[in-house]
């Protein structure tokens, strides 16, 4: 662990969500240094605890309790737990939220002003407050009730539609992007939150919908059926660049990615092809795109004529995009990867002298690097130490909140 201090040390933040739209919101908060007090309901906590198999293995080979997917999503936090349901368990995270600087949370839509824990009954206490609810489509519109789940959003949101092959079924993202795109804008809508709120001494309440964030990552696809081209799915072609894409060869797949029209020409005579392009079907970018279904079976049978590893030698040597298509294995034993330190262990509680393995955070600051303070927290393992550092709480305020249940 690292005693590094981070861009946002000093900064607590309340944690209230659970799964991964909002954990990815607050795990990157507690990487730039916040203070994050995840508050989790006692004897059941985040659901993804639960989220298994695979769970993290023991110093023995053995299984522990927790799964891979919570450890992904919960690092540099403090789990403290509390049903706050009961009036008292409510009443302790409005203690807490009254200094805190942020309050995140992914409760259905207007579940917590059940509790009083809102925005409007904890802004008047603390004016300075960034409140932010990540929903699944937010605090408005007709849909404003539903649950969000990732799967669903994709749908709902396009990008099912847009991905995999033109003949095959709707394809999901092989990951939950729609949760995790959700949590980045959320956590950059929190950051210039918190900015304001320093400089003017005024919070606000941040409204982030699945959805939303959803519609917002169809980027160039969206915008070209704005403007009236509507392409539908492609597999793994670019729908505004040609060629850029995977082509076989003698021994496998790569990927293509030629980003230009002097790249093509570098390209093409590095392929021995010169002619394709001189060839006014080809010469340009918007030719190519228009003549793709030309183009690609003639590059397919050129790239089949080598090996993986001639063309990829070839095509770095001319400096034109190309690269292997990896498994994980291959990613995690990449030497870039490993370069980049992008696999960090943390000591943690249940896998003994082992640690636990963990994908670090991709942002490399020169002043203010990313912190490992706090391995991904057992359920309430940080409750009476919050309790007392935040709420000044004796051993017999906690015993009793423990008898009652709450804690």
């Amino acid at each position: 662990m690292s005693d590094t201090i981070g861009p946002l040390s000093g900064v607590t933040v309340v944690d209230l969500t659970r799964v991964l739209a909002g954990p990815t919101c607050t795990q990157m908060l507690g990487d730039l240094g916040a203070d994050v007090i995840k508050i989790e309901r006692p004897g059941a906590g985040d659901d993804t605890r639960k989220f298994a198999p695979p769970f993290v293995k023991d110093g023995a080979g053995g299984e522990t309790t927790e799964s891979s997917y919570y450890m992904g999503a919960n690092r540099n936090k403090r789990s403290v737990g509390i049903d706050i349901s009961k009036p008292e368990g409510a009443d302790i995270v409005r203690r807490l939220s009254v200094d805190a600087d942020a309050l995140v949370e992914n409760f259905k839509t207007g579940n917590l002003a059940r509790y009083k824990l809102g925005y409007n009954d904890l802004k008047d206490e603390n004016p300075k407050l960034v409140y932010c609810s990540v929903t699944g489509f937010g605090q408005t519109g007709p849909y404003a009730q539903r649950p969000g789940y990732d799967f669903l959003i994709q749908g709902m949101g396009g990008l099912m539609s847009i991905t995999g092959e033109p003949e095959g079924a709707p394809q999901k993202v092989g990951v939950p992007i729609a949760d995790i795109m959700a949590g980045m804008y959320a956590s950059v809508a929190v950051n210039a939150a918190l900015r304001h709120a320093a400089v003017t001494g005024q919070g606000q309440y941040i409204d982030i919908g699945m959805m939303d964030t959803t519609v917002a990552m169809l980027a160039n696809t969206g915008m070209n059926y704005l403007h009236g081209d509507m392409l539908g799915r492609l597999g793994n072609a670019h729908p505004n660049i040609v060629p850029y894409q995977p082509f076989q060869t003698s021994d496998g797949y790569i990927i293509v990615a030629i980003g230009n029209d002097s790249q093509f020409q570098r390209f093409c005579e590095m392929a021995d092809c010169s002619h394709l392009a001189k060839n006014p079907e080809f010469a340009t970018n918007t030719s190519r795109v228009g003549n793709r279904e030309t183009l690609v079976p003639l590059l397919s049978e050129i790239f089949a004529t080598r090996s993986s590893d001639e063309w990829l030698s070839g095509l770095e040597e001319n400096k034109i995009g190309c690269g292997p298509i990896n498994n994980l294995q291959q990613v995690f034993d990449d030497p870039h990867v490993k370069a980049r330190e992008m696999v960090v262990e943390m000591p943690h509680p249940l896998t003994g002298e082992r640690g636990a393995a963990l994908i670090a955070n991709p942002m490399k600051y020169s002043d203010t690097p990313v912190a490992y303070r706090h391995a991904p927290p057992l359920l309430g393992q940080h409750t009476r130490e919050v309790l007392r550092e935040k709420l000044n709480l004796s051993d017999d305020d906690l015993t009793a909140l423990r008898d009652k249940e709450v804690v």
